[in-house]
């Protein structure tokens, strides 16, 4: 067997059901394996995938995953669609209702519909006391205030959620860690044009900081131009030791514990 030299590291996020040339989810999750990955949280995207997900978390003892519809694909949902994700999210490898979120850069779906959807999956998982898997892009305000109030109806002994591959203004993640959330960052904490990005990083409390690789998206450097995997995720956490001027043994370490609280993890 392969020796890890350093803590095992948590994939906060990544789509194990994607194309990656090929490779298989064996494929992927040994090789994470051998990185010295401990566990992977394959995250849901639409109602039609989540039977898909459930039977990968189940071929896996190291794979758990969320469920959820992306704001990309909130135009298309059936009539039944809370039910099916509350059915879903029984399984006992479910960890969160997600990925869910608002996206005003692309808008694949009106903004309209993107709200209401988001906040019927807020309150599914407040109902269900999952954490959730926020996605965000150019639209922060909004976004913010539904999260307020999701915290708000939210009992304060369970853990809100995480902004995951954060990359927003260092005022939106400073309000989203008063409200309790964690801050994932993929490899676009490593890209060179991502100094204002590792600034904000630099300001964030290593105990509400998360690490992912969003995979197959988003290669870190020195992986650029190539399809993401979660074994990648070892560069994640080396720049973001780097940036708080921690090793990355901590890094690693402080992630792991966070993502086990958060996911509630054994």
């Amino acid at each position: 067997m392969t020796s890890i030299a350093h803590p095992p590291l948590i994939d906060t996020h990544c789509h194990l059901d994607f194309e990656y040339d090929g490779k298989d989810a064996a494929q992927l999750v040994e090789e994470a394996r051998l990185k010295g990955i401990q566990t992977l949280i394959t995250i849901g995207t639409t109602v039609e995938g989540s039977s898909a997900l459930s039977a990968i978390a189940d071929a896996f003892d190291s794979v758990y995953f969320t469920v959820g519809v992306h704001p990309h694909d909130t135009k298309d949902v059936p009539t039944s669609y809370l039910e099916m994700l509350r059915a879903s999210a029984s399984h006992g490898k479910c960890k969160a209702i997600g990925e869910i979120g608002l996206d005003y850069y692309y808008n694949h779906s009106d903004a309209s519909v993107q709200t209401k959807r988001l906040a019927e999956q807020l309150e599914l998982a407040n109902d269900l006391g999952l954490p959730v898997v926020i996605h965000s892009r150019d639209a922060e305000d909004e976004l913010y205030e539904a999260l307020a109030r999701y915290c708000k109806a939210r009992p304060p002994s369970l853990p809100p959620g995480v902004i995951h591959c954060f990359s927003g203004t260092q005022r939106f993640g400073e309000q989203c860690l008063e409200l309790g959330f964690y801050l994932s960052f993929s490899g676009i904490i490593t890209f060179k044009k991502s100094a204002e990005l590792r600034t904000a990083a630099q300001a964030f409390p290593l105990h509400r900081i998360l690490v992912e690789t969003d995979a197959p998206f988003l290669a870190p450097e020195p992986m650029r131009g190539k399809k993401c995997e979660p074994s990648m995720i070892v560069h994640t956490a080396q720049r973001l030791a780097q940036i708080h001027g921690v090793t990355f043994e901590e890094m690693a370490k402080v992630t792991t514990d966070n993502a086990k609280t958060l996911f509630s993890l054994t």
